[in-house]
């Protein structure tokens, strides 16, 4: 189970990240709607993504029984 827990664990130090994002912006997590996102949230979820996807490039590397 090393995989799924590695991966479950890193996509919440995502999203941990962030909300930190978000509110060093003034925003709160999953309340700003895309169209009427400012430039800076759009970077937050950018990175977001980013970091989803190292995610998933990694710890779904980790060895499952």
């Amino acid at each position: 189970m090393a995989g799924p827990l590695a991966y479950a664990a890193c996509q919440t130090g995502c999203n941990m990240l962030t909300v930190g994002c978000y509110s060093l912006a003034g925003f709160t997590f999953g309340t700003v709607a895309a169209p009427a996102a400012p430039p800076l949230i759009l970077a937050c979820n950018a990175a977001q993504g980013t970091c989803m996807a190292a995610c998933a490039a990694t710890a779904l590397w980790a060895p499952i029984p």
